[in-house]
């Protein structure tokens, strides 16, 4: 494994939990004002997400969007499994203690989906991300069919840097939300933002 992307995970996740819990609350209240506010999650009827853990931004104010349907996933083996899942519904911890949606919940393949709002511990301006280190959005965004779904990657400020380790398989998301904004959109992409 990458000993500088294992320095850099430890100082980004030891930066993200030093936030003061009302600073890290308005933070992510202010990512969730832009998200709400850009076409793309405006047009999205189905939208893969993430319960924040280890301070990550929270998301809870975006899921009372009642006309959005929510995809959580569950850590299954080597592989993320998306799962339909409303805010009324219960989460179950899972492997990782990560709150999870339960195995009963429908499953949703890649054609149900618009939009995927993805963690991160850090990206950089060309919007390629430092993940956990598991690899299992790597995994998600290899597959053709995951990989023409719209990505927005969401971190605080701190953590949008210039430069970050790549490898070979690593592919660049397709914006980045800070609780400054939106950053450019890559160039050349084909994907039309409107944040």
């Amino acid at each position: 494994m990458n000993r500088h992307k294992q320095t850099l995970r430890r100082q980004f996740l030891q930066q993200r939990q030093a936030l003061a819990p009302a600073v890290w609350q308005m933070q992510s209240d202010r990512i969730c004002h832009h998200l709400a506010n850009c076409h793309q999650f405006v047009e999205a009827q189905t939208i893969l997400a993430y319960q924040s853990c280890r301070q990550e931004p929270n998301l809870h104010s975006l899921f009372k969007a009642t006309d959005k349907q929510w995809g959580l996933s569950r850590c299954v083996g080597k592989d993320l499994r998306w799962h339909r899942w409303q805010p009324s519904e219960l989460l179950v911890t899972g492997e990782y203690g990560i709150l999870e949606p339960s195995a009963e919940l429908p499953t949703l393949a890649a054609s149900n989906v618009d939009l995927i709002l993805v963690p991160a511990v850090a990206i950089d301006f060309n919007n390629y991300r430092l993940g956990y280190g598991g690899g299992y959005y790597d995994r998600l965004r290899a597959d053709a069919d995951w990989r023409k779904i719209p990505t927005i990657g969401i971190v605080f400020d701190f953590a949008y840097v210039e430069s970050l380790p790549i490898e070979p398989w690593d592919l660049p998301l397709d914006a980045v939300c800070t609780e400054l904004g939106f950053d450019r959109p890559q160039l050349g992409n084909s994907i039309i933002w409107h944040c």
